[in-house]
């Protein structure tokens, strides 16, 4: 029989710890209830990415992150509130940071969410299948 805490990889019958998982940022308020993986993929599409740092959020902490896909782990039985925005470097072409938000509903499942821009002001968070 399988030793170890709940949702270690000793325990097949739970889930993994999201927050030893590699290249998985854990949440870090305090929280006992169970966690899911949220991933968001920040893209570059209409933005030199040179220009602007991306920063995502998590019920009010702000990370600064890479370009592409960011994996978090976030509770799963209560609403969590995930915003992207992208920090201009400034010069010349300075323009507002572009920024999007959404409140995720409690879900035990994996979620995706993919960010779409407007050229400046807000934008979304967009759930990917």
């Amino acid at each position: 029989m399988p030793t170890g805490r709940p949702g270690t990889m000793t325990d097949p019958t739970e889930p993994p710890d999201l927050a030893s998982t590699p290249n998985v940022i854990p949440y870090v308020d305090p929280h006992d209830g169970p966690r899911r993986l949220l991933t968001i993929d920040i893209s570059t599409h209409i933005f030199h990415a040179g220009a602007y740092i991306p920063f995502a959020g998590i019920d009010g902490r702000q990370y600064v992150v890479s370009w592409g896909a960011v994996s978090f782990e976030v509770p799963a039985d209560r609403n969590v509130h995930v915003s992207v925005h992208l920090q201009s470097n400034g010069g010349a072409g300075y323009t507002p940071s572009p920024f999007a938000s959404i409140i995720l509903y409690p879900n035990p499942l994996p979620q995706r969410l993919a960010t779409q821009f407007a050229r400046a002001g807000m934008g979304a968070l967009v759930p990917l299948p």
